[in-house]
């Protein structure tokens, strides 16, 4: 990226320039780049520039070993040897666990009827509305450190809003994916201390439990959603959260999960599809490499690998080597 070239050309002076700012209190982060993307949902992203980026970094490198040992275990989302895939592998051992190892339901007609239930949720509107006095008293309970508090505040109030701005972090920023986890540690503790909920996985503001009652998921469904009001001034989407048989398939994280097996989700494969459509298109025309086609397909694979896409990667893996002859 030029801008990185450019800032790294300049580093001694840029970092000096940064530190001396700091110092004097006279740091304000350049505006938000904002910019739509689909997928396959659509979000509204913010870039920041590179300068404030380097400062985010080094904010989280202080606050991280201070807040991490607090966080629980099965909170997945931007977190050192955590992601996506160790959240879905801890799904598939809790859904032995709830399921007494794959026991099925009376009367089942395949292996993959399993008892056991999920109630899966996310919050409504997440980002926009985290109220920055909850998540300031959050972070003063173990930062006393006037000038961290300060740099915080700048950084939370670089966001236009389209409402209150005494609420909101921009989409996009490792400092808004950091905090998250430390405003979001407050309903985690009280799923796994308060409701002694054993089974429960989060990733950002997506949240997975699993138990073999589904009464137990419908009250635990009604006291997270009053906790949330309560204590964090959020709300559980009424759209989706909902409570679902083990048996039917669970969307979580890219992936529909059966107990013996695992799916792409329909829209993760669509997406795929038009975009290797997409690169196809571009290689025979020559705006794209043999080689640079086959890179933009590893990410893809080391995600794809995990579901059960054996022939689906076999026949992408024959199409593209057909291209070279």
């Amino acid at each position: 990226m030029p801008y990185i070239i450019k800032f790294e050309k300049r580093l001694d002076k840029e970092l000096k320039k940064l530190q001396d700012e700091l110092k004097k209190f006279s740091y304000n982060p350049k505006p938000l780049k904002k910019f739509i993307i689909r997928d396959p949902k659509t979000r509204t992203i913010h870039s920041s520039a590179f300068r404030d980026r380097v400062v985010h970094h080094a904010l989280v490198n202080v606050l991280e070993p201070i807040f991490d040992p607090a966080f629980i275990h099965d909170s997945y989302a931007s977190r050192k040897n955590k992601g996506t895939l160790k959240a879905v592998q801890r799904f598939d051992y809790f859904k032995r666990k709830i399921s007494v190892n794959g026991e099925l339901i009376e009367n089942a007609k395949n292996n993959n009827l399993v008892k056991g239930y999920c109630l899966k949720a996310d919050i409504k509107h997440y980002f926009q509305t985290v109220d920055h006095e909850i998540l300031l008293n959050l972070i003063k309970r173990k930062i006393n450190d006037s000038r961290m508090i300060w740099l915080i505040k700048k950084i939370l109030g670089n966001y236009e809003r389209e409402t209150d701005a005494r609420c909101g972090m921009p989409l996009g920023n490792l400092t808004s994916q950091f905090f998250a986890n430390v405003y979001l540690n407050k309903i985690d503790q009280f799923v796994k201390h308060k409701l002694k909920a054993e089974y429960y996985i989060r990733y950002v503001d997506d949240f997975v439990v699993l138990h073999h009652s589904q009464n137990t998921l419908k009250r635990y469904k009604v006291e997270i959603d009053n906790f949330l009001k309560k204590e964090l001034k959020l709300e559980l989407h009424p759209n989706k959260c909902n409570i679902f048989p083990i048996r039917t398939g669970i969307n979580f994280l890219g992936y529909r999960i059966f107990y013996h097996y695992k799916l792409l989700r329909e829209s993760n494969l669509r997406k795929f599809c038009r975009n290797f459509e997409n690169k196809i298109n571009h290689y025979e025309i020559g705006r794209l490499s043999y080689e640079s086609l086959w890179s933009s397909l590893e990410g893809w694979f080391g995600y794809a690998m995990w579901a059960n896409t054996y022939i689906l990667r076999r026949k992408i893996i024959k199409q593209v080597r057909d291209l070279e002859q």
